[in-house]
């Protein structure tokens, strides 16, 4: 090792648009759920690379498929075809209950720019015109950072600047189906965006009777439902499909993050109303598809699937909850606790509203990578297969960090 973390925090400072936060180690590799930085201090992952390594790191199935296929075929335009993404696709649709087809893309803004072309393009297939094609989202949402799905994403921090925005959108208060329905009375509306438990938004779950509301509106308004699934899909709830949770069937169904468990890979599922909208030459992605990207995702929703994965889901979410239960009964610092299977928030209450990234960077310095969603909130993401031992250290230096922190009178 020849530069030093410094150095290298300096070079990023040098060479990065410094368009992120980034604490001040240096991570140079992984095993499971624990993390080694440059120095060689261990962390517990709590993180998950925000929700996408839900398999852990290194783990052998997915490093042994993106080797295999390393060796075959790196990429190929998508005027020929290979196999990994047809095989990918058809395992998508089998596993899903509605799924009629499958587009392959790089990343989760870029499964919802293709929803959002589809729509418009689906309602103007039907004689609808320009005004008529509105999509529907909600408050606190976030569906990622182009021009068109930072638009899509009801949080007005993340607009200031970027002015003007393109039209076309409305926004209505999540989990507030009346409201939804007085959006939507018009007809103005051709799809509603939602994500069944938002992420950034405070890991909030919606209700089920607001997104079986959805559902019911979308059919009464001649309107596409698409779930967002970005994160809280491929798994993380305790289904394979958070929608699945809900007993729902939506029209699309966005995926990136977990897809590829840390191999950039994205995808758009949809159902028969609107899988013939997009025909040759309508929308397209020169990596989308990539035979190394779906080799490995195909690994990963086949191991993603498995019941045992989804029962260590419901295990370890209670584990971590009631650790939090645990932590609070000594230092009284939540308001509430929630979210669905393995994407847990934890509400700061009163004083220490606003403190969430004061606790992520408590953490780190005790060996914990942990994530907040918005000021208020800390968001436990971690690997899906996370073991007992994991759970249990984690949860200690958690509470070394939190003590630390808040010593109390």
């Amino acid at each position: 090792m020849t530069e030093s973390t410094a150095d290298l925090h300096a070079l990023a400072e040098r060479y990065l648009l410094p368009v992120y936060r980034q604490r001040p180690i240096v991570l140079e590799r992984g095993l499971g759920s624990r993390v080694w930085d440059r120095d060689g201090r261990e962390y517990v992952d709590f993180a998950g690379g925000i929700a996408v390594s839900a398999l852990g790191h290194g783990h052998p199935a997915l490093l042994a498929a993106l080797v295999d296929q390393a060796g075959k075929l790196w990429h190929t335009s998508n005027v020929f075809l290979s196999e990994p993404p047809l095989r990918l696709a058809q395992a998508l649709v089998d596993a899903s209950r509605f799924a009629r087809r499958v587009f392959f893309c790089n990343s989760g803004a870029e499964a919802n720019e293709a929803a959002i072309k589809l729509v418009r393009r689906w309602a103007a297939m039907r004689g609808r015109g320009p005004e008529r094609r509105t999509l529907l989202s909600f408050h606190g949402s976030f569906h990622g950072r182009t021009l068109a799905t930072v638009t899509a994403t009801a949080q007005p921090r993340y607009h200031e600047g970027f002015e003007p925005l393109p039209a076309g959108f409305a926004y209505s208060p999540f989990n507030d189906l009346d409201a939804a329905g007085r959006a939507m009375a018009d007809g103005t509306v051709c799809a509603v965006l939602v994500e069944p438990v938002q992420g950034e938004g405070g890991v909030t779950p919606a209700t089920p009777a607001f997104l079986q509301g959805l559902r019911a509106l979308c059919d009464r308004h001649d309107a596409l439902l698409v779930c967002d699934e970005i994160q809280c899909g491929m798994g993380r709830t305790g289904h394979l499909f958070a929608s699945d949770g809900y007993g729902v069937e939506p029209d699309v169904v966005t995926l990136a993050k977990a897809l590829g468990c840390g191999f950039p890979t994205g995808a758009m599922l949809v159902g028969a109303r609107a899988a013939d909208a997009l025909g040759v030459g309508s929308h397209g992605s020169t990596f989308g598809g990539n035979p190394l990207a779906t080799a490995v995702a195909a690994v990963a929703l086949r191991e993603l699937s498995t019941p045992g994965l989804m029962a260590n889901v419901v295990r370890q979410a209670g584990a971590i909850r009631d650790g939090i239960a645990a932590i609070d009964a000594e230092l009284a610092l939540f308001d509430e606790v929630r979210g669905a299977g393995l994407m847990i928030g934890a509400q700061l209450r009163g004083a220490y509203a606003g403190r969430a990234g004061d606790i992520v960077d408590a953490c780190i310095g005790n060996g914990l990578m942990l994530l907040q969603a918005g000021p208020d909130v800390i968001r436990f993401v971690p690997a899906l297969n996370i073991g007992d031992d994991d759970i249990a250290e984690g949860l200690r230096r958690l509470r070394g960090a939190l003590g630390t922190l808040f010593p109390g009178p």
